[in-house]
């Protein structure tokens, strides 16, 4: 494994604040997701990359490791706290447990002065956190495998700030279990967000999803377990037997009457919000459409709101009498329409 420059890889300086590191990702993160760039390899690869950076930087105590470490650091991550090691470089080491997941333990038996001979890297390792044993002296460290951040994270304590998730290597650690859950939400409490209890280990949590969650995303919500666990939620939209999602926009069918369509009306329309009425001008052609601004969706963790998009149609009168069918025909006799597939034939020709 080759150093890697992580802040260059985010475009921050090694000065940059936890937040700017956090803002950096998320831009990168959103420019380079596989979702936005479709069979892009090279997106591909630096969306990797940028999670992989973030993966260090955006927990302050990885952080201060690959700082103190410097290009020792591929080193440290092959050895097991980056995980997906090729080869098991500390077999040799009484104690160590090649196993996958969990912390991974390192004993060095012997007096930590006789690390001389040894790297900066294993000193580094090897040097605190010392116990005495029958054998003579004993350095212990544990290695937590880490996690991936979400692109959102809401509820709860941030990786970085809960005070027993980061702590310097040196220090014994406890990888507390992740847990996933699934969520099916209402447009209505897309709209409104909503509340959920999760049962986790024989208790009940309450979370709250924000407004303007998204089909298909997951929601982390940190530190709410007993133990300081995470929970990810993947949100599950129900369908809506009115309503269309587009993103943060609806979409909608609006039924009117014949005579609304040739001569005009203000028909009511039924938004997630309320009700609200809109002006029909005379000879509205069936299918056209209407934007009401601001009356779609909130937008997730953003101002503002998406519109709602009405589409007519138009509804024809059934069971007409003798006399309906008589004034029909007078109203057609009198607007002679030209036949609208002539008009379409001839462009069809035309193309």
């Amino acid at each position: 494994m080759e150093y890697r420059d992580y802040y260059a890889t985010l475009g921050v300086p090694r000065q940059a604040s936890q937040a700017d590191v956090k803002k950096a990702y998320r831009k990168l993160a959103r420019q380079h997701h596989p979702d936005v760039n479709k069979s892009d390899a090279e997106a591909e690869r630096r969306f990797k990359e940028v999670n992989e950076a973030y993966e260090v930087l955006g927990d302050p105590e990885k952080r201060k490791l690959y700082d103190q470490l410097g290009a020792n650091w591929p080193a440290y991550q092959q050895a097991g706290a980056g995980g997906g090691r090729q080869a098991d470089p500390f077999a040799g080491f009484a104690g160590y447990s090649g196993g996958r997941g969990g912390g991974v333990r390192f004993e060095y038996h012997g007096d930590p002065e006789d690390l001389a001979g040894f790297s900066d890297f294993f000193r580094t390792f090897f040097a605190g956190d010392a116990e005495r044993t029958a054998g003579g002296r004993q350095t212990r460290t544990n290695v937590r495998m880490g996690s991936l951040d979400d692109l959102f994270d809401v509820g709860g304590t941030d990786l970085g700030g809960n005070g027993g998730r980061g702590r310097a290597a040196g220090q014994r650690q406890r990888i507390a279990p992740r847990y996933d859950a699934e969520a099916e939400v209402t447009l209505e409490e897309v709209a409104s967000g909503s509340k959920r209890l999760i049962e986790l280990d024989g208790r009940r949590i309450e979370v709250s999803l924000p407004p303007g969650v998204a089909d298909g995303q997951r929601i982390r919500f940190s530190g709410v377990g007993a133990d300081g666990s995470d929970v990810y939620l993947r949100v599950k939209l129900k369908p809506h037997p009115v309503f269309i999602r587009r993103g943060a926009d609806l979409e909608r069918d609006l039924p009117i009457t014949l005579a609304e369509a040739l001569l005009g009306a203000e028909v009511p329309v039924e938004t997630l919000s309320g009700r609200v009425l809109l002006r029909i001008p005379a000879e509205t052609q069936n299918g056209r459409s209407f934007r009401l601004k601001g009356k779609g969706l909130p937008r997730f963790r953003a101002d503002g709101r998406g519109d709602l998009f009405a589409r007519v149609r138009v509804v024809l009168p059934t069971g007409l009498d003798e006399r309906g069918r008589d004034l029909a025909g007078q109203l057609a006799e009198h607007v002679r329409q030209p036949d609208p597939r002539a008009a379409g034939a001839r462009r069809a020709r035309a193309d």
